[in-house]
């Protein structure tokens, strides 16, 4: 079945990890990183899951799994060892309608962490719904060959001209075209070759020339 592809907000919102291994470290460290509230639930806490998880933040309840720990998440994620424990996870999300992700079970998934490459602002996603987790981190090396810090310096310079553009093009078409022409691979191409100032300068001439060819008064028709 297909999956409706999201990136989701979780500043400030409370995450739930099942475990205390490192899976569920790697899963708590990805969610820290986003901003969420942590909850980690573990009877035994491994030396990396603490050394993940002490911070501002984060919450370490070392205890039995209660369906209690679960109200008020935004997600869970389950990645204990005790499959059968995974699956009354799954079942009391379904249960409060919380987005639920068991490890290496994608058939109790609501959801799949993707492979990403991230560069800056710059996130690309990868998902095999599962299939193959893999062949996820397979593409994303490749990406990340491709995909550079540069990438993500230019994403930053292209959000301020993007601010500019809409204070001062009016229309959404005009907006579309004169954005089309400062992210294309000539604009970027140009930003690694001459740096972040010649290119800033490069755009604000590109924009000034299209505020004016958008706000020039139409020709007189007597002189047509």
């Amino acid at each position: 079945m297909g999956k409706y592809p999201i990136f989701l907000e979780m500043g400030g919102r409370r995450a739930v990890v099942i475990g205390g291994g490192a899976v569920a470290a790697r899963k708590a460290g990805a969610l820290l990183e986003a901003g969420a509230r942590l909850v980690v639930v573990a009877e035994h806490i491994d030396e990396i899951l603490g050394a993940v998880s002490r911070g501002a933040g984060v919450k370490l309840v070392k205890s039995r799994y209660e369906k209690s720990y679960l109200l008020g998440a935004a997600v869970v994620i389950a990645a204990t060892n005790n499959t059968r424990l995974n699956r009354q996870i799954h079942k009391d999300c379904q249960e409060l309608e919380i987005l639920c992700n068991v490890v290496d079970e994608p058939e109790l998934c609501d959801f799949f962490v993707p492979a990403v490459v991230k560069r800056g602002d710059l996130q690309i996603a990868v998902s095999t719904e599962g299939d193959c987790p893999a062949y996820s981190g397979h593409v994303r090396k490749k990406l990340e060959r491709i995909f550079t810090a540069k990438h993500g310096e230019f994403l930053a310079e292209l959000e301020e001209f993007r601010k500019r553009i809409i204070r001062e093009i009016p229309e959404p078409d005009d907006r579309k075209a004169l954005l089309g022409n400062l992210v294309d691979d000539n604009s970027f191409e140009y930003f690694v070759a001459n740096g972040a100032e010649k290119w800033r300068a490069f755009a604000s001439k590109l924009v000034s020339a299209w505020c004016e060819k958008t706000t020039a008064p139409p020709p007189d028709r007597a002189e047509q």
